[in-house]
């Protein structure tokens, strides 16, 4: 399935993309760090570093933790951890309807080939 993936580079050389945004909403959904880096096949401590890189990017929490104890502790998105994944997330909506047109005509003029549960490119003859 075809589909467009949007990053976004800041002027200060931060980027947030699919991967951050993804370990946000994992967070969100499974109210743990560790469990939101082993959904995405990260170590806690990429998860966490991740998570302290798009803190510092925004100058404020995107998530809030409790420490364990008798309700086992968690993690949660902050308001402003709800504003980055629903602001990225339009972005994208809105920018696969602008570009539906342009997406299928690239699509339509791939060259490529099945080949068992891979794709291969045909190799084009050079001059």
């Amino acid at each position: 399935m075809t589909r467009l993936t949007i990053r976004v580079d800041f002027d200060s050389g931060a980027s947030i993309g699919p991967g951050k945004i993804r370990l946000l909403e994992e967070v969100e959904r499974s109210g743990s760090i560790r469990k939101a880096a082993e959904a995405l096949d990260m170590s806690f401590r990429q998860g966490w570093l991740l998570l302290k890189e798009i803190d510092e990017m925004f100058g404020d929490p995107v998530i809030v933790t409790a420490r364990g104890g008798p309700k086992g502790g968690g993690s949660a998105l902050t308001e402003l951890g709800r504003l980055v994944v629903a602001n990225y997330r339009e972005l994208e909506r809105e920018a696969l309807l602008a570009g539906q047109r342009q997406i299928a005509d690239l699509q339509a003029r791939l060259a490529v080939v099945s080949v068992g549960k891979g794709v291969r490119r045909k190799k084009i003859a050079r001059k």
